[in-house]
């Protein structure tokens, strides 16, 4: 199912291809970039590169959420992100997303210069968030996450794997409409990494198309993860191949957007599947 989502001034069109979003860590302990683009000037020119490469969406996020991470303050993460979506803004006319569980770092970003908003809380972090996405008219994003980022991955436990995450997030769009946003304007994440193990990981990508029946696009965020270097026994800045092949496999079984660090390569394995998807260059 293809969708196009129309909002403001801006239109993402997931109906022939699936999206590349590119990911800018603005921190010094993300698992896999941290501390690599926590200057502005150097975060700016990263997200030009992708942008050249073939992102349509720069995931700007200021607060690691990596497993066991530690929250900081929102004035700390205005202070990171602020600047390099001013920055991006002035150069680019891709679309920015601001990775966040706050109101108060959304409300900032999207003044910045953002127009999605990316919450791994899937807005129940902050009761405050969902009226700053609805009273903005912006895209939000809703993951699924077990538990908190400092305790998720103590020991997961399902019942019935994809059923919770499925229920999990059928109730997360209905809460998101019920507060004001426009179902029309929804994204959703099944969350790889959070609160699973490296098993559920695996059966979340195996059965992503099972996430259409929400009737929304879906997001993949497989890149780099802790799942992919267990398997191939990778360290972080060694798991591309493993990365661009769960993207293949999201993309065949329903990813409308892909969430990675590496964007030249994963356009690259886009671009392929889709050629033979459609039987044709």
């Amino acid at each position: 199912m293809g969708f196009t989502l129309n909002w403001l001034d801006h239109v993402l069109d997931l109906d022939l291809k699936t999206c590349v979003m590119g990911v800018l860590n603005v921190t010094p302990d993300s698992f896999s970039d941290g501390g690599q683009y926590l200057e502005s000037n150097k975060a700016v020119e990263r997200g030009i590169t992708m942008a050249r490469e073939g992102a349509a969406i720069i995931d700007v996020g200021g607060e690691s959420t990596r497993p066991y991470s530690r929250k900081i303050a929102v004035s700390e993460e205005l202070d990171r992100v602020v600047p390099v979506i001013e920055g991006l803004r002035k150069e680019l006319g891709v679309l920015i997303s601001i990775d966040t569980c706050k109101a108060e770092v959304a409300q900032g970003a999207l003044e910045a210069g953002a127009s999605m908003i990316n919450d791994i809380s899937a807005l129940r972090f902050d009761p405050d968030m969902a009226s700053i996405a609805a009273e903005a008219g912006v895209p939000v994003i809703l993951m699924h996450m077990k538990g908190m980022p400092e305790n998720m991955q103590k020991n997961p436990t399902y019942r019935d794997l994809i059923p919770e995450i499925f229920d999990f997030l059928e109730d997360a769009i209905e809460r998101s409409v019920n507060a004001g946003i426009k179902r029309d304007l929804i994204i959703v994440d099944p969350g790889i990494g959070f609160g699973k193990t490296f098993d559920h990981n695996l059966k979340i990508i195996k059965a992503l198309s099972r996430f259409g029946a929400l009737h929304r696009p879906v997001l993949l965020g497989t890149s780099n993860k802790a799942f992919i270097g267990h398997i191939l026994g990778k360290e972080v800045y060694e798991r591309d191949t493993g990365t661009m092949a769960t993207i293949a496999y999201g993309v065949i079984n329903g990813a409308h957007i892909v969430r990675v660090h590496n964007v030249r390569k994963a356009v690259e394995t886009v671009r392929m599947i889709e050629a033979i998807r459609r039987g044709r260059v």
